[in-house]
């Protein structure tokens, strides 16, 4: 299909001095259902993103180590099969700080480059035995710059996932603008969406498992409509990539699982990469940053196009963890001792 150019906007760039950026989109399947295996596939491929020049490498939703598809084909009701998937899956999912993690980042080291990973997340900080949908932002140098947790897992999904809370709604400094994005049809929350273009957000990452249209008529749509530039990363999965020893492999009667359709669209709504359909392959586009400036002019949704004075959002970035443990306070009071009158002041301290 081809997408027509919006003529009726047309911002010139120069074409000598530009400062262009190649950034990377991996459309590639997991090593399904094993971590490590998928850790070392996906080394190779920011290695390789690095070689090319790329300053940004972005991986589909839930890569590591693979998306739970089965949620869609297994009936609610086995309960010992979704336990036994969900266990597995609860195995071979992702601590942030792990080896997993570590390498990671060694590779986004050795390649120079910064990385956005989607990642089966274990909830650390809780029972750890919940998985959150998170995308996983690393630097150059190798750090964890932060992540974002998928806020609501849509329709089957949420016999695997955990939802999300406000505090991972953030947006990244890099030399080539402000990195941040949504997973999958959180994109289609108008809040959330306009939460991260509050946040000044200029190259967004729509991490997904969402193919076809209407996605890819979403991507332009958010492109045109924040003045960014939108990367759509989903991956390629074929039947063969599922191992036998699954039964809902049986399930699938066409080759191919998810064509992929990953895409890099400007901020004026034009597709400059992709969509790339049913291939494994590192996406790469050239992007200028001033782009995301330039088309502002007529259109800044959280800017000068905005009304505070009529609408307003207020975002709740607060944690929310299972359990909050609250230090006693120095200054409060002593408990009354026996036969102590009310009132009479807190009591001295016994000997």
């Amino acid at each position: 299909m081809r997408y027509p150019d919006p003529l009726w906007y047309f911002v010139p760039m120069s074409e000598s001095n530009s400062p262009t950026v190649r950034i990377a989109v991996a459309q590639a399947s997991p090593v399904f259902m094993d971590r490590d295996a998928t850790v070392e596939k996906a080394c190779g491929l920011i290695a390789e993103a690095g070689r090319a020049g790329a300053r940004l490498v972005v991986f589909p939703e839930a890569f590591l180590p693979g998306y739970p598809d089965w949620v869609w084909s297994i009936p609610a009701g086995k309960r010992a099969v979704h336990n036994a998937l969900y266990g597995e899956l609860v195995r071979q999912s992702v601590r942030i700080g792990d080896e997993s993690t570590r390498r990671l980042g060694q590779a986004a080291k050795a390649a120079g480059l910064h990385l956005v990973m989607g990642i089966n997340e274990i909830n650390s900080e809780g029972s750890g035995a919940s998985i959150y949908n998170t995308l996983l932002y690393m630097g150059p140098d190798g750090e964890v710059l932060g992540r974002h947790r998928k806020l609501v897992p849509t329709g089957g999904e949420r016999l695997i996932w955990a939802s999300g809370d406000g505090s991972t709604m953030e947006v990244y400094d890099t030399p080539f603008g402000r990195l941040g994005g949504l997973t999958c049809w959180e994109n289609y929350m108008p809040l959330a969406r306009y939460a991260m273009c509050a946040q000044g957000v200029q190259i967004y990452v729509a991490a997904t498992w969402d193919r076809g249209e209407p996605w890819l008529s979403t991507l332009r749509h958010m492109a045109r409509e924040g003045g960014m530039y939108v990367i759509g990363a989903c991956m390629a999965l074929r039947r063969d990539d599922i191992p036998d020893r699954y039964e809902f492999k049986q399930d699938y009667k066409n080759e191919w699982i998810n064509v992929g359709d990953s895409a890099v669209v400007d901020p004026l709504g034009n597709f400059i990469a992709g969509p790339l359909n049913k291939k494994e392959e590192i996406l790469y586009a050239e992007i200028d940053p001033r782009l995301a400036v330039d088309v502002r002019s007529r259109l800044d949704v959280a800017g000068h196009y905005s009304r505070p004075d009529i609408f307003q959002l207020m975002v709740r970035r607060t944690a929310n963890p299972p359990i909050q443990v609250e230090a006693e306070m120095l200054d409060s009071p002593l408990p009354l001792q026996p036969g102590q009158p009310a009132g009479a002041g807190p009591a001295p301290p016994r000997a």
